[in-house]
């Protein structure tokens, strides 16, 4: 595996850990976090660039680091939140086709 792709699943563990104890010290909600997360999504997404010259695998793996963060908050639990592993498969079960591929 690229050493890249290591460093980014170490991130985005990090991320949705410091995203889950923002929510049980009362900083921050689940609805709050996913919210931002949309409109980072979607934010994304309305860029024009990404339809015109990208692949719909290439968009998904722009879109995969948020849609991971947002199953990330969805499954957190008072003790953390499910593995790297876990996460990843449920992004990839919840991933609905883009417009251009309907």
């Amino acid at each position: 595996m690229n050493v890249a792709n290591l460093q980014l699943e170490g991130l985005l563990m990090a991320i949705a850990s410091i995203n889950n104890v923002l929510v049980h010290k009362g900083l921050l909600t689940i609805d709050e976090i996913d919210e931002a997360l949309r409109r980072a999504e979607a934010s994304v997404t309305g860029e024009e660039r990404l339809y015109e010259d990208m692949s719909p695998a290439n968009r998904d793996a722009v879109c995969f680091p948020i849609r991971f963060l947002q199953s990330a908050n969805l499954a957190q639990s008072e003790t953390g939140v499910p593995s790297f592993s876990q996460l990843a498969r449920t992004v990839a079960q919840t991933k609905m086709p883009y417009n251009d591929q309907l």
